[in-house]
């Protein structure tokens, strides 16, 4: 009687671990339930990995390329125009304008920049433009919106530059020696010459050179002219 006693105490428990394990199913079948009528997202453990990344960068290696060919391409077209206005300066310097108005033009199409202008009642004015420079394309950007007949400064080493520092030489642009103070300020005189007896504008980058960082760097020193 003792071990029947025993064996049906077993079968009771044994029954009701069966059904509070299948209580236990039942809640949490219905608490998903509830989290899925809810609209709560279910957790992930794993991370995100963003497939469309590479897609991104390959994109925009494919713009840099098409920039680079497209400027290469404008720069030598403008460079036999140069050569053949040879005798007449100030004509290869609106030539110059032109060119950076069509490059500039396209190489922000190209990129898909957004470009927000303020002011450009005053493009057509005559004026100082003064820019900063972080980036390369400041000087493109700038040579777009800058009206005809106008006149840059820039460091004598930009000879150096593959087809647009010679263009900007046959441009009949200015160019400091930076390590010679009084050349450079005999080179400023001229320039302030020819300004005012051109009726020219005149483009400034007074941080004197790019900056890696992005961040303002400090002017370089302004040499007054009397």
């Amino acid at each position: 009687m003792e071990s029947a006693g025993g064996s049906s105490v077993l079968r009771n428990r044994r029954l009701e671990s069966c059904f509070n394990a299948s209580s236990l199913s039942n809640v949490g079948e219905s608490s998903k339930v509830k989290r899925r009528e809810a609209g709560i997202p279910k957790q992930k453990t794993d991370v995100f990995v963003d497939d469309n990344s590479w897609i991104a960068i390959v994109i925009s290696c494919i713009k840099i390329v098409i920039c680079f060919v497209t400027m290469m391409f404008t720069t030598f077209v403008w460079a036999l125009i140069m050569l053949v206005l040879l005798p007449w300066p100030y004509a290869r310097i609106r030539q110059g304008n032109v060119y950076g108005h069509v490059t500039g033009r396209l190489l922000m199409w190209i990129l898909g920049n957004p470009i927000k202008i303020e002011g450009a009642e005053f493009s057509k004015t005559r004026a100082i433009y003064i820019s900063n420079h972080a980036s390369p394309l400041d000087v493109f950007l700038v040579m777009w919106l800058t009206p005809t007949g106008t006149v840059g400064i820039a460091k004598k080493e930009i000879v150096w530059y593959p087809l647009f520092g010679q263009l900007y030489v046959l441009a009949n642009h200015l160019r400091i020696d930076r390590s010679n103070p009084s050349s450079a300020i005999e080179s400023m005189k001229q320039a302030a010459r020819a300004i005012v007896e051109n009726n020219l504008s005149l483009i400034i980058f007074p941080e004197g050179t790019r900056s890696k960082n992005g961040r303002l760097l400090p002017f370089k020193k302004i040499i007054q002219i009397v």
